[in-house]
């Protein structure tokens, strides 16, 4: 049991996956600071001085932070757009187009018998 756990945990994928995690997660954090600290508080000058942290609803005891959930979304946007463009790089540096050959050259002399040909195909 012990053996197939190392063999397991040796794979290169699972090593990926930890590596992924743990720089997605350094990640998250500089996205949401980046929100946090710059982008929503720049939104709020914009439309009028809002502090989206702030905004919440009360319906009874209950409290509706719906401005940490509008923050939550910008996150979750600007994370995604990052890896969008990402994956766009890396398919791009992976899957680079092939270039199509180059067409051959003709000769004078071949581009001289083609329009012979051409003449006699209209006769």
């Amino acid at each position: 049991m012990i053996k197939e756990f190392k063999k397991f945990i040796s794979k290169g994928n699972v090593v990926d996956l930890a590596v992924g995690v743990v720089i997605g997660s350094a990640f998250g954090k500089i996205v949401s600071s980046l929100v946090d600290d710059i982008i929503m508080p720049l939104v709020g000058i914009i439309i009028g001085g809002i502090d989206f942290t702030n905004l919440n609803i009360k319906i009874g005891s209950a409290k509706l932070e719906y401005g940490v959930f509008i923050q939550n979304i910008v996150d979750f946007l600007i994370v995604a757009f990052c890896i969008f463009l990402a994956i766009k790089v890396f398919n791009k540096i992976i899957h680079k187009k092939e270039e199509e050959p180059p067409k051959p050259v003709k000769s004078e002399e071949l581009k001289t018998l083609e329009e012979i040909r051409d003449l006699l195909k209209e006769k």
